[in-house]
């Protein structure tokens, strides 16, 4: 903890909480840097790489308000990062490089925030890339992102063509940025294209979204709007999520920096005026009407969770009602079997009281301590123990639950084994903490393969949660290839006769049984029927030789996976008056179902999954050529939502979507998602299945 003391806050209308959204390379790391190198001195904060996975955070004072900014970082796998940070949030930066231009995630992000109104704004950086195209750039954006795209600046290339100004379209100022501090001076006849390219567009952008009804009048009839009348209406408009600027800064010199920051006090909403999330009583009913009142009930959420070598548990918590203090103590609540799809191990429900350590105000890495978080404020809590990443925070005496973000869903699996077996030990306690942290990872003990399974939402994710056991937990796994359980039925009608005879003295053992094994259609499951007449099998042992079958079917015939979809048919059999029992029949009813068990009597059933493609329409065509490849059917598509996207479905074996999280991301070229649900079972092919056989030891 730092003796430095946190900004003091305790009017919400004072806060700002912004977000910096971009991919890996755009330069949302520089941008954190220089806001914060702006308005605090730096003291041995510590860096964090793209390949971390976690949210930087930031709380500075800004001239009047208190702005804390969130760096989340850029690869794709960590989306579920991103959209914690826009939990905590009330608008968000877009950071584009005008050597690369707007990706596909940032779409998809950009159309999450426009459904619930998020004001936004966008930073064009790299304006020095050998590749750098403004214009382009902005084009870019514009069909990215959609209407409302306007830039407030334009860089200007200096004599040796780096950038070192920017067009102030609003003022008709040069802001140069040469000597390292801005200087302004008025715009020349050589500026003179860029203020008739763009200006028009901006000025009557902030007409169209103003709230004076006359003011598109008085524009059209000639009249040359003041600056004030212009920025207070584009302010309105950007508060408002309706009007996005795009404004240029330089990552290497932070030119442009103090225009974005006046945009983000003056512009962006403080929290009272961004939505609150959906919040519930803990264990159901109507959802409750809050504001982000200082004096309202307590409600809070953990937006990011992570372990500290010297402080230990770290909470990185929104306040949205109330008031969070330091020497109180909170209801900790956790519910993600409400949300929709699997959750795996660690993330059981879990319903506690917990007096928290310490509150304080995070300086990208530098807690500075404070007694209290008002309804607004993103603070660090510590030592609250239990708590899990989406976890809701309130007063025990009034537990509430928010609902958690929209979780992605990990579709990428990787099956791991400890390396020794004081790994194994170790492995349980590793897994739970980091469950704990990670609501995206997956972690599945799958009963059919036996397997360790880590279900991730891409390869750095894998990367990154391989790292953290290795390193943080000293857990040592190994990655094997990821088994997908299968089952077996019968191709036709087949019988065979068990006898079990042993008599080694004393009471013998003795039990024969004649069994029918035939096919039943998909998802009938195992019936088991008895046609004996004579009492050739007592009525006593019926049930036994059930029993053996089930056990037996449950052990496979072939290939060691359970049959399925079958009918067992007791016909006939022999017993003996002393030497016959339970276990005897029971015996003989295995031997039965082994030995008529062959690559001719029986086959092997692959699970199909129904797989739900969303992809731009211009990689449709790949996608489904790809779905062919996999040995997939299409089963339909249509237009998606979200103009020029499709929606195609298909079915699809498992076996074949092991790797398909990174296919799709690729043939895409991101602009993919999918979810999968499973659909049922079908033959495995003869070339595959003597794969399998092969590999079970049985090739007859």
């Amino acid at each position: 903890m730092s003796g430095t003391a946190a900004p003091s806050v305790t009017d919400t209308t004072r806060l700002r909480n912004v977000l910096l959204v971009g991919p890996s390379g755009a330069g949302t790391s520089r941008l954190f840097d220089h806001v914060v190198d702006a308005l605090a001195p730096r003291r041995g904060a510590r860096p964090r790489g793209e390949a971390s996975g976690g949210l930087r955070v930031a709380t500075l004072e800004l001239g009047e308000v208190v702005l804390t900014v969130l760096d989340a970082p850029g690869n794709p796998d960590f989306v579920g990062q991103v959209r914690a940070g826009l939990r905590a949030a009330d608008a968000a930066l877009f950071v584009v490089s005008a050597a690369d231009g707007a990706d596909a995630r940032s779409r998809a992000l950009w159309h999450e925030c426009a459904i619930v109104g998020m004001p936004r704004a966008v930073v064009v950086t790299q304006l020095d890339a050998r590749d750098a195209d403004f214009e382009a750039t902005l084009e870019d954006c514009r069909a990215h992102f959609g209407a409302g795209i306007q830039p407030l600046g334009v860089p200007v290339a200096g004599a040796e063509g780096a950038v070192t100004s920017i067009a102030d379209l609003l003022l008709g100022e040069i802001h140069d940025y040469a000597g390292g501090q801005r200087t302004v001076r008025p715009a020349g006849p050589e500026h003179a294209d860029v203020f008739d390219t763009h200006r028009p567009g901006l000025v009557e952008g902030i007409i169209e979204e103003s709230e004076d009804p006359e003011l598109m009048d008085r524009y059209l009839a000639g009249e040359e709007l003041d600056f004030a009348t212009l920025e207070r209406d584009l302010l309105q408009a950007v508060a408002h999520g309706t009007f996005h600027p795009v404004l240029p800064v330089s990552g290497e010199t932070g030119a442009g920096v103090d225009v974005l920051l006046h945009l983000v006090e003056a512009a962006f909403p403080h929290p009272g005026l961004h939505p609150l999330p959906t919040v519930t009583p803990v264990g159901g009913g109507e959802p409750l009407a809050l504001t982000a009142d200082p004096d309202g009930p307590l409600v809070a959420e953990v937006v990011h969770t992570e372990s500290d070598a010297y402080v230990g548990h770290l909470s990185l918590v929104r306040v949205f009602s109330g008031t969070l203090r330091a020497d109180r103590p909170v209801h900790v609540s956790g519910h993600l079997e409400l949300v929709d799809g699997a959750t795996g191990e660690g993330h059981e429900a879990h319903d506690d009281d917990v007096r928290p350590g310490a509150v304080a105000a995070s300086l990208d890495g530098e807690l500075l301590t404070k007694e209290q978080a008002v309804a607004g404020e993103v603070v660090v809590v510590t030592k609250l123990a239990g708590a899990q990443t989406s976890d809701s925070l309130s007063d025990p005496s009034r537990p509430l639950l928010v609902t958690p973000w929209a979780l992605p869903e990990a579709l990428l699996p990787a099956a791991v084994k400890a390396a020794t077996r004081a790994d194994e030990d170790r492995m349980p306690v590793a897994f739970r903490e980091l469950a704990a942290e990670d609501p995206t990872l997956r972690i599945e003990h799958d009963p059919e393969t036996g397997q360790v399974v880590l279900w991730t939402t891409g390869p750095a994710h894998l990367e990154l949660v391989l790292h953290r056991l290795r390193e943080r937990f000293n857990v040592g796994v190994e990655q094997e290839p990821v088994a997908v359980a299968l089952k077996e039925t019968a191709v036709g009608r087949a019988e065979a006769q068990g006898r079990h005879v042993k008599q080694s003295g004393g009471h013998g053992q003795y039990a024969v049984c004649h069994l029918v094994l035939e096919p039943l259609p998909r998802g009938s499951g195992v019936e088991f029927t008895e046609v004996v007449v004579g009492g050739a099998v007592p009525r006593q042992f019926i049930g036994s030789v059930e029993k053996g079958v089930h056990a037996q079917l449950a052990k496979g015939l072939i290939a060691g996976w359970p049959v399925t979809d079958v009918k067992v048919t007791l016909t006939d059999g022999k017993a003996h008056s002393v030497d016959s029992s339970d276990i005897a029949f029971q015996t003989a009813a295995g031997l039965a179902l082994r030995e008529l068990a062959s690559a001719a009597t029986l086959c092997l059933l692959e699970p199909i999954d129904t797989v739900t493609v969303t992809v731009d329409d211009e990689h449709l065509g790949a996608v489904m050529t790809d779905i062919g490849t996999r040995r997939g059917q299409i089963v339909g598509s249509e237009p998606a939502e979200e103009p020029g996207r499709s929606v195609l479905v298909a079915a699809v074996p498992r076996l074949e979507l092991l790797d398909y999280a990174v296919a799709l991301r690729s043939l895409a070229h991101g602009t993919g998602s999918f979810r999968r649900e499973p659909r049922g079972y079908e033959v495995l092919p003869d070339r595959i299945a003597r794969d399998h056989l092969a590999a079970a030891g049985r090739s007859d």
